[in-house]
C-alpha cells in the first residue's frame, strides 16, 4: 500500500488548518482540492498549503461539486502513485482518531472500500439523519448489497485503480449524489465494502454546502439512474447477492 489524503475544500478555509493539523503525523501525502472557492477562502487553503510539504494542491477554477473535485483528486493520486485514497471532509466533523483503524482494515482489505458510517451525538439535526437512512436503503436496494451501510460519510479508504476505471468510463452525478454514486457503482464493478463506525459532530457555527431543494434534486436523480443502471446489471447482481449471502452463512 502506498496511501494518500484526498480533502475536497469548498467554503471551509477556516477549518482545513485543524483537519491537515491530524493528519501530518501519518507522512503521507495530502492532496487538497479547492472547489473553485472564493478569494477568502482560497486565500486561507493556499496559506495551509504553503506551510505544509506534505500538502499537493489541485484547484479548479470554477465550483464543480464534491464529485468533479473527487475525480481531480483521485487522478492526482494516481499520477503520484498513490494506491489508496483516503477522503475525508474539510469541515472537521469526523473523528480522525478513528484513521489508524481504518488504514489497518485497508491493508487487511486492500481490494475493498473502507467506508465509514456515522456515529452521531446530540448535534445532528433530525431531519440529516432521516434522509440518510431513506437514502442508505435506496442505496442497498439499487446494489443488491447488504455490505452497504452508509452512503454519505465523506470518510472512506478507496483503491485507486477501480475507482478509476468506474470514473473513466461512466458519467458521475457532480455534487451530494457523488457520494451515493460512487460506492454503488464500485459495488457494481465487484468492489467489496466493509464499514466501520465513525463519531461525526455537527457544530452549530459550522458551514454548510448542503442545499436542500438542489442536492436532494441531486440525489432523487442520481438514484433514478442507478434504478435503471440496476435492471441493465440485474443478473449479474442477483449472482453476487446469491453469492455474498452464502458465504456470511458459512
Amino acid at each position: 500500500m502506498n496511501p494518500g489524503f484526498v480533502i475536497p475544500v469548498y467554503n471551509h478555509g477556516k477549518t482545513l488548518e485543524l483537519v491537515i493539523g491530524q493528519l501530518l503525523p501519518y507522512a503521507f501525502p495530502i492532496i487538497v482540492v479547492d472547489d473553485g472557492n472564493d478569494e477568502e477562502n482560497k486565500a486561507e487553503i493556499e496559506a495551509v498549503a504553503a506551510a505544509h510539504h506534505e500538502v499537493v494542491l489541485v484547484s479548479r477554477p470554477k465550483n464543480g461539486g464534491k464529485g468533479k473535485a473527487m475525480n481531480d483528486g483521485v487522478h492526482k493520486a494516481a499520477e503520484l502513485g498513490i494506491t489508496h485514497v483516503f477522503q475525508i471532509d474539510s469541515d472537521g466533523q469526523h473523528d480522525a482518531a478513528r484513521i489508524p483503524f481504518f488504514l489497518a482494515e485497508s491493508e487487511k482489505h486492500p481490494d475493498a472500500i473502507i467506508c465509514g458510517y456515522p456515529e452521531y451525538d446530540e448535534s445532528v439535526p433530525e431531519q440529516r439523519r432521516k434522509g440518510r437512512e431513506i437514502s442508505n436503503y435506496w442505496a442497498r436496494f439499487v446494489a443488491l448489497n447488504r455490505e452497504i451501510k452508509d452512503v454519505l460519510c465523506g470518510f472512506r479508504v478507496y483503491p485507486v485503480a477501480p475507482y478509476i476505471r468506474v470514473i473513466d468510463h461512466q458519467l458521475l452525478d457532480g455534487r451530494m449524489g457523488y457520494d451515493v454514486d460512487i460506492i454503488v457503482r464500485m459495488s457494481w464493478a465487484g468492489v467489496h465494502i466493509y464499514s466501520y463506525s465513525v463519531h461525526v459532530t455537527y457544530p452549530k457555527d459550522g458551514v454548510s454546502n448542503f442545499h436542500v431543494i438542489r442536492d436532494n434534486l441531486h440525489i432523487a436523480g442520481t438514484f433514478s439512474r442507478l434504478c435503471i443502471g440496476m435492471i441493465l446489471r440485474l443478473p449479474v447482481l442477483i449472482c453476487r447477492a446469491v453469492r455474498r449471502s452464502r458465504n456470511s452463512e458459512r
